[in-house]
């Protein structure tokens, strides 16, 4: 996992000794969890109270390059303190597969206050949707001339000051060879080692697997322009040609039915939640293949992956489904949903402190304005008093204007808004990976693993559940630490007495006998004809009854 460090101080009470304590205590972190920095941003006396800074704004911009995967922070609050600033560019990051990481800060600091970022994403996604249904109109004219639209040319192309797309000679010869490095068999891995070692960049960055994929995939490649629903063919100059396109396409396709080499985080519900309950450390995803070459996911302790830790793995989906269905059941509770709904509001009252203060000047303002009033209606009336009433009354327009712009960017949910919204949890689709991802996200703190139990902590309240496998009905690790799946009567491995035919092949057997022990041991492992035990028995094989 690659990951950038974000750094910030805002006055001259901090300096920067302050930057390098930040910078040291995410790098332990980072060191810890076998996590490798690539970069920092660093923001000097800037407030996070807004979101204009200079090293930030280069940060979101630099997401979209995918050269990243998380951001360490020291505390949330460097990132930003504005609530609703805070969800919109954690969504904004999402989207570009990238997450925010507090190194400091434990389970149940601040847990409501993740839950309500939460809601506050969709009211953003809602703002984003209806900006960008606006932006869209004024586009549509410039997509019908297949302008560029300010989107950022593909690989091997650049646009020119008609805001056209045109070939960059230089990069074209390049996609041309990863199309046909491809379809002469080479995997996207290698191509992407290949051009790596020879000092190719993407955008600034070394070539990544998702980079070539999309320049696998790219139609703009063969002249096709595309913008939003807007699609025209032979609208920009092509560099690859259909017979070749369609060529790796299908490639593609046999390849796609086939077990993927590649893994990525996103793909990994729980990366940056999940962690040892031995060491500590972080557990990610692993891949490991079968002798069948049937491929098997797993989440690892990354202390373990460099031999620091005994901790067993554990299967993927078996642990994602365990902590979905024990989100499930807490969102089940309407008590939880009420109690959640007025913590999560009283919540945003209290962080509101600076629309607090505006209405507290704005009512003190008005008791003025009505005290002047009174007094000028009982007959009490001069050049002061009217100099007074037009001050009060400019400050009072100014102090409105204030609180509505407060207002607008922190928008306050009503109680009946965040009960709305949490019941909308229960409705979300977890056959998808975005809604799984969803729950996930606005529930859990972090989830702590044992070789017998798990310890889930959610965003509410701190609160914390044990968890133990014998409570789901699951043995939940094999040998190499992976659930156990409950099998029907089908053929298991056992050692055996060293036999050969006339011909000089090895034998080996298995039996159909569901109390029997499998052995995993030796070169004796495969699948027999032989259906019993006294078959087996009376080929020699030695079979272990539990």
């Amino acid at each position: 996992m690659k990951a950038v460090i974000y750094a910030r101080f805002s006055s001259e009470k901090q300096n920067e000794a302050s930057i390098e304590g930040q910078l040291r205590e995410c790098l332990e972190y980072a060191n810890f969890n076998s996590i490798e920095v690539i970069g920092n941003y660093i923001d000097r006396a800037q407030s996070a109270k807004t979101d204009h800074r200079p090293e930030f704004q280069r940060m979101i911009k630099d997401s979209y390059k995918h050269a990243f995967d998380c951001i360490l922070v020291w505390k949330l609050d460097r990132f930003a303190r504005n609530r609703y600033d805070s969800a919109y560019y954690k969504n904004v990051l999402k989207k570009n597969g990238v997450r925010v990481i507090s190194a400091k800060e434990t389970i149940s600091q601040g847990a409501e206050g993740i839950l309500l970022e939460s809601l506050l994403e969709g009211y953003a996604e809602f703002y984003s949707a209806e900006l960008s249904e606006k932006v869209k109109r004024g586009m549509t004219e410039n997509a019908l001339k297949a302008k560029s639209n300010g989107v950022r040319p593909p690989f091997g192309y650049y646009v020119d000051d008609t805001d056209h797309y045109q070939i960059d000679e230089t990069l074209a010869p390049i996609v041309r060879e990863i199309y046909t490095r491809y379809l002469d068999g080479m995997r996207v891995n290698d191509i992407v080692k290949l051009l790596n070692e020879r000092g190719i960049r993407h955008k600034g960055f070394e070539m990544k697997y998702n980079a070539v994929f999309r320049i696998l995939t790219n139609r703009k490649y063969i002249g096709e322009y595309k913008f939003g629903d807007i699609v025209l063919p032979n609208a920009m100059p092509a560099i690859i040609d259909e017979d070749t396109f369609n060529a790796v396409q299908e490639r593609m396709a046999r390849n796609k039915k086939a077990p993927a080499m590649h893994r990525s985080e996103d793909d990994y519900l729980l990366t940056t939640r999940l962690f040892c309950g031995k060491c500590g450390a972080m557990m990610t995803g692993v891949i490991s293949t079968s002798h069948t070459a049937r491929q098997y996911r797993y989440y690892k302790c990354n202390h373990a992956k460099q031999g620091k830790c005994d901790k067993k793995s554990v299967r993927k989906e078996w642990l994602e489904e365990l902590v979905l269905d024990e989100i499930k059941e807490l969102l089940a509770s309407d008590e939880v949903i009420e109690e959640l709904a007025d913590r999560v509001y009283e919540l945003q009252l209290q962080e509101n402190s600076a629309e607090t203060t505006i209405q507290a000047q704005l009512t003190g303002v008005e008791t003025k304005l009505n005290n002047l009033v009174e007094a000028i209606t009982q007959g009490i009336y001069s050049s002061a008093t009217k100099k007074a009433l037009d001050e009060l009354e400019e400050r009072k327009r100014n102090l409105e204007i204030e609180l509505f712009e407060a207002q607008t960017r922190n928008p306050v949910l009503t109680k009946e808004q965040i009960l709305f919204a949490l019941h909308n949890f229960r409705k979300i689709d977890i056959s998808t990976q975005e809604g799984k991802q969803r729950l996930i996200d606005g529930f859990v703190n972090s989830i702590y693993l044992y070789d017998d139990h798990f310890v889930i902590t959610y965003n509410y309240k701190g609160r914390s559940k044990t968890v133990s496998f014998d409570e789901v009905n699951s043995s939940p690790f094999t040998s190499k630490g992976s659930p156990r799946k409950k099998r029907g009567k089908m053929p298991l491995f056992f050692r055996g007495d060293f036999m050969r035919e006339r011909n000089g092949r090895g034998l080996s057997a298995a039996v159909r006998a569901s109390e029997a022990t499998p052995c995993r041991e030796g070169p004796f492992r495969g699948f027999g004809r032989y259906s019993s035990k006294r078959e087996a028995k009376r080929l020699s094989f030695f079979v272990v009854i539990s």
